[in-house]
C-alpha cells in the first residue's frame, strides 16, 4: 500500500525551510532553490515548506502555492517533499491540500486551525474533510502554544482509525506524556515528528520517526547526524549531538520563530534577513546574542557588526 511505502520513507530530520524575501519583501525564490539544495546537500531527510517558519500567515494563498511548486521542482524526487498546506481557514486548507496533490507532493502536514479554537469535534469534522479530499498522506501538525487548542489524543486516535491516510502528526506540544500516548493509542507505527527542539532526541527513544525542527534551517547537517547516529544504533553520538544543539536551539527561539532563524540565516550570508509584519528580526542586543552563538558553533567565522 502507498500510504506503508511512505511510512518508510518519512523519517529523520525534515527541514521546515524558512521562505525568504529579499529587501523590498517579496519572495526570493532562487534563494529559496538555493536553500533547498543545501538541505538536501548537508543530509537532511525531507523538506517542508510554508509551515510555521515559512511565515505562512503573511503569505497570500497564491503565493503558498507558488513556494509549493517552486520547492517541488527544487527538490525533484531527491527527497519527500511535505508542505504544510494547513490555515485557520477550512476552504483554504482543503484548496491548499488539494494543490499540493496536484503538484506531486509526497505527503501534507496540516496544522490545527489557529485563533478560532475549535472544540475536538470541529478538529475531528476539519481533519477528516481535508484527509478525505485527498489521497496523499497527510501529516497532523499540533502546535498549542501557536493555535491556543490542543489535538487531543482520543481525537488524533479517532482521526487515524477513520482516515488511513492520516499517518502521522508533528507534535509541537511540551507535554511528554501526550507525545506518548499519542503512539501508544495511534500505533507504533504512527509517524511522531517532534517539532520542539529539546524533545527531538527523547522523541526518538520512545519511537518516534523524526522531527521537523527550525533549527535544521541553521545547521543541517548537525540535525541529521542526530538522527542518523540513532538509526545506526549510536546512542551515545545521538545524546551527545543532542546536548551540543542545545545552546543553539535556545538561542534560536529566544524569540518567535522564525525571527532568530533568519537573523542568523542573514549572518551566515544566506539570505536577505527580512520578515514581513507583525513579525520582525529581534533586536540588536538579541542579535548580538545570537551573533555569538553562532561564532561560538563555527557558524560564523569570526564576530562582525
Amino acid at each position: 500500500m502507498a500510504y506503508e511505502e511512505m511510512k518508510q520513507r518519512l523519517k529523520g530530520s525534515i527541514a521546515p525551510v524558512i521562505t525568504p524575501f529579499d529587501s523590498e519583501g517579496n519572495i526570493d525564490f532562487e534563494t529559496m532553490k538555493k536553500l533547498i539544495d543545501w538541505q538536501i546537500e548537508s543530509g537532511s531527510h525531507g523538506i517542508s515548506v510554508t509551515g510555521t517558519s515559512g511565515e505562512p500567515s503573511s503569505l497570500t494563498i497564491e503565493e503558498r502555492k507558488k513556494v509549493m511548486e517552486t520547492a517541488k521542482k527544487a527538490v525533484n524526487g531527491r527527497v519527500p517533499f511535505i508542505p504544510a498546506t494547513g490555515s485557520t481557514n477550512h476552504a483554504e486548507t482543503l484548496e491548499l491540500t488539494k494543490f499540493a496533490q496536484e503538484i506531486g507532493a509526497d505527503a501534507a502536514m496540516v496544522i490545527v486551525p489557529y485563533y478560532n479554537r475549535p472544540s475536538q469535534q470541529a478538529l475531528y469534522k476539519h481533519f477528516k474533510a481535508v484527509a478525505d479530499s485527498v489521497d496523499i498522506p497527510i501529516i497532523i501538525y499540533n502546535i498549542p502554544g501557536r493555535t491556543a487548542v490542543n489535538l487531543e489524543v482520543r481525537t488524533m486516535a479517532r482521526l487515524v482509525e477513520d482516515c488511513p491516510n492520516i499517518i502521522g502528526a508533528k507534535e509541537s506540544n511540551k507535554d511528554f506524556e501526550h507525545v506518548n500516548r499519542v503512539l501508544l493509542y495511534c500505533g507504533r507505527d504512527f509517524l511522531l515528528f517532534s517539532g520542539i527542539e529539546l524533545l527531538c532526541y527523547p522523541m526518538l527513544a520512545i519511537g518516534g520517526a523524526g522531527s521537523i525542527s527550525a533549527t535544521a534551517n541553521v545547521t543541517p547537517a548537525k540535525v541529521a547526524e542526530m538522527h542518523n547516529a540513532w538509526f545506526e544504533g549510536d546512542v551515545e553520538r545521538a545524546q551527545n549531538l543532542h546536548f551540543e544543539l542545545m545552546e543553539l536551539n535556545d538561542i534560536l527561539f529566544i524569540e518567535t520563530n522564525p525571527g532568530p532563524v533568519k537573523a542568523a540565516l542573514g549572518m551566515m550570508g544566506k539570505i536577505t534577513p527580512k520578515l514581513r509584519l507583525p513579525l520582525d528580526l529581534p533586536s540588536e542586543e538579541v542579535q548580538e546574542k545570537i551573533r555569538q552563538t553562532l561564532v561560538k558553533y563555527n557558524l560564523l567565522t569570526e564576530v562582525t557588526s
